[in-house]
């Protein structure tokens, strides 16, 4: 089931999103520049003025009443580069969830309730999400450097349903 999030949901999405970043980033292990962005980033009050905030979404994907998957949307996120449409600023699925179309599931559902076009970014490192996007049609379309305390980090950036502003 997909629904919005709501503030009850805050506690969950906050472990959820740290244990998907974690497994997705700390690949080397953990060093204090990553547990303090995870840590400071990922919490409830995050959550919760992400939902309160107008201009952003939170849809999860509820099954057997856990919470195994989300995506949050920014309406009014912009590439620099002048592409339209709305950002996927985050698409987080449980590992133990990969492979049963759940993200694909969130990306479908943000089409169908906001439109296209659409972008998000992807750490260059992160070759499944790479050759999972590029498998639902997104194409890279630019770079952007995404900045953990001071030590910048390279990243793709797809979109889906290109428009030039």
């Amino acid at each position: 089931m997909i629904r919005k999030a709501g503030q009850d949901d805050c506690q969950n999405l906050a472990a959820l999103s740290l244990q998907v970043w974690l497994h997705t980033y700390a690949t080397q292990g953990l060093r204090d520049k990553i547990s303090q962005y995870a840590l400071a980033t990922f919490t409830e009050g995050h959550y919760q003025q992400l939902i309160d905030a107008s201009g952003h979404e939170i849809l999860l994907f509820i099954e057997n009443n856990h919470l195994v998957g989300f995506v949050v949307i920014d309406l009014d996120s912009r590439f620099k580069g002048g592409v339209g449409g709305y950002e996927i600023a985050r698409l987080y699925v449980s590992e133990h969830f990969h492979g049963r179309g759940i993200g694909r599931a969130l990306i479908e559902e943000a089409k169908l309730q906001y439109g296209l076009p659409c972008w998000l970014s992807v750490w260059v490192e992160n070759h499944s999400a790479i050759a999972f996007y590029r498998k639902l049609g997104f194409e890279q379309i630019g770079n952007v450097e995404f900045n953990l305390e001071g030590e910048l980090h390279e990243n793709h950036v797809y979109s889906l349903g290109r428009s030039e502003v």
